[in-house]
């Protein structure tokens, strides 16, 4: 059964139609002791068909535990964001979903991927001045909760 209604398909599709770079999804998981693995896949299942431009590929976590650590993946479930090119090489575009994005979450995994599908942001001038003088590594995390 599907999670979204037909409406917010096409919404999401015209938002989708904008994007001028592939986006593919990494999805880790693993078959026991991940209750919430089933329910990120079916979430993230419902984005390919909406946009020929969005993949995912689903990474057993136990399997490949050395491509889980090149994405500073260490639980399940989690999405790791790549940007591919017209070759279809991939750069990590750095961006991490660990737990299920549903609730409001969701409109962020959709945000993200528009963002690595090259939707221009909406930082104001000021915040990418800010953002450019910053001139060494940070490690920004932002927590949620579902509601």
């Amino acid at each position: 059964m599907a999670l979204l209604s037909p409406t917010d398909e096409q919404k999401l599709r015209d938002a989708f139609s904008d994007m001028t770079s592939r986006v593919r999804l990494l999805f880790f998981t693993q078959s026991l002791e991940c209750e919430m693995c089933p329910q990120t896949k079916q979430i993230l299942d419902e984005l390919p068909p909406l946009s020929d431009k969005i993949a995912i590929e689903e990474v057993n976590f136990v399997l490949e535990r050395d491509r889980a650590a090149r994405y500073g993946i260490d639980r399940v479930p989690a999405v790791a964001f790549e940007q591919l090119d017209g070759d279809g090489n991939a750069t990590d575009a750095r961006i991490r979903f660990i737990g299920t994005p549903s609730g409001y979450e969701f409109i962020s995994l959709v945000q993200a991927v528009l963002l690595v599908g090259g939707k221009p942001s909406v930082l104001t001038d000021d915040n990418r001045r800010r953002i450019m003088a910053v001139n060494h590594p940070i490690h920004m995390q932002v927590f949620t909760t579902p509601t």
